[in-house]
């Protein structure tokens, strides 16, 4: 038989998980210089637009690098 206790904690897990991205995602869009840092590729001629956010991904994932270490550390 299947464990249903094991699946409804590991579904409620990603629950957590998918709320509290959405909430990051919606609070994102209030952060003024997020996605207009200097380093940040844009590139617009006629109709054609390209984006690329290298410096904000860059200092996302150093932000996110030391908040997980500073959770995850043994």
């Amino acid at each position: 038989m299947f464990d249903f206790s094991a699946i409804g904690k590991t579904i409620a897990v990603l629950g957590l998980f998918l709320l509290i991205l959405g909430l990051i995602i919606l609070a994102a869009g209030k952060i003024p210089f997020l996605g207009k840092l200097p380093g940040d590729i844009f590139l617009q001629k006629g109709n054609f637009t390209f984006y690329f956010p290298l410096a904000t991904s860059v200092l996302l994932s150093i932000i996110l690098t030391i908040i997980l270490n500073l959770l995850f550390r043994h």
